[in-house]
């Protein structure tokens, strides 16, 4: 993978998605999904975490629509302080093996700078600029 440097973001806005019980195995070039998963709280505060034990349970998975989101439907990216990396690829979007490797780098990096990301973690894949996108989202 190509090397990514560490951002600290702030989410202006939340980024709202309809609730999607089932994402597809392959995304296409206009589909934008979001995934929240809790982290286990050992390893997500460990400077050299297992990967393989750092996700705990997926919270919520959500897609994008032009159409709006109702209530009860939505779930989103809360506005807000984060650690953030992306990886961009003409190829599609990483494997959760990958992304999770990516994840595991953002704690290393952000805990060396001395932040304190909670054990929560966002993984959203779009498509721009004619790439697919998977960025890592670390709340602050």
């Amino acid at each position: 993978m190509q090397e990514n440097h560490l951002i600290k973001l702030e989410l202006q806005s939340p980024l709202v998605y309809f609730r999607a019980d089932d994402l597809p195995h392959v995304l296409a070039e206009n589909d934008e999904f979001l995934l929240c998963f809790n982290l286990d709280p050992v390893q997500s505060r460990s400077i050299e975490p297992k990967p393989d034990n750092l996700l705990c349970s997926l919270v919520f998975s959500g897609k994008k629509s032009d159409t709006g989101v109702s209530g009860a439907d939505k779930v989103s990216l809360p506005a807000g302080k984060y650690l953030f990396t992306q990886y961009r690829s003409s190829t599609g979007h990483l494997t959760q093996e990958k992304w999770s490797i990516l994840a595991v780098e953002q704690q290393k990096n952000g805990l060396w700078e001395r932040y304190k990301p909670t054990n929560r973690l966002f993984v959203r894949f779009l498509y721009e600029d004619y790439a697919f996108v998977t960025q890592i989202f670390r709340p602050l």
